[in-house]
């Protein structure tokens, strides 16, 4: 919705408004203000469009959550890094059913920006895997395969990293 700046300035004023109200005397409009500012510094971090995309894919609405990602028009400018690897990463799983060359860059991107959590870090690098050998790149697979595998620390991708393990013995 807003800037990235846009949101630390608002924060910013909410908090000297606040000030000012504890000087007057004001306590509980001071509170509530200051934690008002703290929606604004959490949007700083999380973006709100990236979070309504994550849970329109949990409820496997594919179309609902690319078009929230379209919203953000230049990701650039309006997230910041770690959000860039997560705008990345979603493109990358919205666009993995048709292009495949396409999710490996959004994919590579996503990992080279960095991302928050190891599952999400280990899914990537199985997704690209799995790109890597559908186009016959064994090499690049099997590093893939093993940096998802250190990367899934409570085995939750356990069966996909065997499964790809399988196809790529047949290679």
């Amino acid at each position: 919705m807003f800037n990235k700046n846009i949101k630390l300035i608002l924060a910013g004023l909410i908090i000297a408004f606040a000030i000012y109200q504890f000087t007057e005397g004001n306590i509980g409009n001071g509170i509530f203000l200051l934690l008002f500012s703290i929606i604004f510094i959490f949007l700083y971090f999380k973006n709100e469009m990236i979070l309504l995309a994550f849970l329109k894919l949990r409820k496997q609405d594919m179309d609902g959550a690319k078009s929230w990602l379209d919203k953000i028009k230049n990701p650039e400018a309006a997230l910041v890094r770690k959000q860039q690897g997560y705008y990345n990463y979603l493109n990358g799983i919205m666009v993995s059913q048709t292009n495949l060359t396409l999710a490996e860059k959004f994919f590579k991107k996503a990992i080279e920006l960095g991302l928050s959590m190891d599952q999400d870090l280990a899914l990537a690098k199985l997704q690209l895997a799995g790109i890597s050998l559908t186009k016959r790149r064994k090499m690049e697979a099997t590093k893939y395969l093993n940096e998802a595998k250190k990367l899934d620390k409570h085995n939750m991708l356990k069966e996909q990293i065997d499964m790809l393990k399988q196809q790529l013995k047949r290679i």
